[in-house]
């Protein structure tokens, strides 16, 4: 008797062993799979087109005014659509969500590869921020938000360190792509890695149970629904702590190869800028990420936000060599202090079943500043001759964001209950 219960014993262990080996396996893959499809967003990026501002402007001779309009025009048109895309990825399966804006989003890029006027290139802006920037990064952290329960901040940021990795790191390979194929053949090059990764991604995240098997089999999380959510003053602030920065480092890095040319660094030097500041943002999300389901979010959006006042006050003393990597270095803090804490945040304090819809309306905010940064930039430059002084004041907003964050208190239910 004491034999078999033994074994019976053993037998339980090894069958618990291998759900927990299981479930870590699922975990995993769900994240990886989240990282490759948030890199994969690298050509509707502000990093990923930055490197095709200059030689767009020669191929198209045309302005840095003009191209950054035609940026602001295609951004703002993009981020309308965002509530939408938000409210499919809370209705339909995440996984066929993600992969039909993966084939959008190849088609769009193969389009761009054939424009010869403002008029072509601002409907491929549309096109690339709508799919890209907006679309496939929403749908991939929506689907980790809802995949993932325990750890889920530290989920969260593991794929955004992942994304933010290949992020930072594509301009000097799309740079190197440019020189050898042209502007045309690089985007068809994009459009082919966008359907060879994204789709075969898409089948690794772990999706819950659809509807009809909710009420036998699987009970969602609470969540408050937009309307709620909407009438919540850390809803506003978390949405301009995102706006904020996304505007910001957007004007700094669509701009990048033309301000840090200023001080005195090459083409090549400036793209490469992009490493150091890869290096703290795969940091600053990481350690976020992993402290964000036990620590006060709020304390990280003062931390970025001090660190993107920090990296424009910084571009008016930037000289070649260290102190240009310095640069790098504050900014991808800013940057990665906000992936890491952004969607574990919204989950956080507004559940998930509704958060597709939620972080819709926060994604369209943050596009549309997104937009509006690289042009309210070129526009200072035109007025100043110069980088410093309009850098220098746009270095206030976030100080705005900060007193914000401080006044404003967590939201907490009508029940008195916080949806975590």
């Amino acid at each position: 008797m004491h034999s078999s219960h033994q074994g019976g014993t053993i037998k339980q262990s090894w069958s618990k062993q291998r759900r927990r080996d299981g479930m870590r396996s699922r975990w995993a893959a769900t994240v990886i799979a989240g990282g490759l499809i948030a890199t994969m967003t690298v050509p509707g990026q502000t990093a990923g087109l930055s490197v095709f501002t200059d030689p767009l402007i020669e191929e198209l001779s045309t302005s840095r005014t003009a191209i950054s309009l035609s940026y602001l025009i295609g951004t703002l048109v993009g981020a309308a659509c965002q509530p939408l895309i938000g409210k499919a990825s809370d209705r339909w399966d995440i996984r066929r969500v993600i992969i039909g804006i993966a084939v959008a989003f190849s088609a769009i890029l193969f389009g761009l590869s054939f424009i010869t006027d403002m008029l072509g290139l601002t409907i491929g802006f549309v096109g690339v921020r709508m799919a890209g920037q907006g679309a496939l990064s929403l749908a991939a952290t929506t689907a980790i938000s809802r995949a993932i329960t325990h750890r889920r901040g530290l989920a969260l940021g593991v794929s955004a360190a992942l994304g933010s990795a290949g992020i930072s790191l594509a301009p000097i390979g799309l740079e190197r792509l440019i020189t050898t194929v042209d502007i045309q053949g690089a985007w068809r090059w994009e459009a082919l890695a966008v359907l060879a990764i994204v789709i075969p991604a898409a089948f690794f995240i772990k999706t819950p149970p659809s509807r009809k098997g909710l009420s036998k089999h699987w009970t969602p999380e609470r969540g408050w629904t937009l309307a709620e959510a909407r009438r919540t003053g850390m809803l506003w602030v978390l949405s301009a702590a995102v706006a904020v920065s996304s505007m910001l480092t957007t004007a700094l890095a669509f701009h990048q190869i033309a301000l840090l040319g200023e001080r005195g660094l090459s083409p090549l030097e400036a793209a490469a800028n992009f490493l150091p500041q890869t290096i703290t943002t795969l940091l600053a999300t990481l350690v976020v990420g992993a402290l964000i389901d036990r620590a006060d979010p709020r304390i990280f959006v003062i931390a970025a936000m001090a660190a993107m006042s920090a990296a424009l006050l910084l571009v008016g003393v930037v000289t070649p060599g260290w102190s240009a990597v310095f640069y790098g270095l504050v900014l991808g803090t800013a940057g990665g202090c906000l992936r890491g804490m952004e969607a574990a945040t919204f989950a956080r304090f507004y559940g998930v079943k509704h958060i597709g819809a939620i972080r819709g309306l926060s994604t369209a905010f943050s596009l549309g500043a997104s937009a509006l940064g690289p042009y309210m930039l070129a526009l200072g430059v035109e007025l100043d001759g110069g980088f410093t002084t309009p850098t220098a004041l746009l270095s206030a907003i976030p100080v705005i964001v900060i007193i914000a964050t401080v006044i404003v208190r967590p939201p907490t239910h009508s029940d008195g209950v916080r949806p975590q």
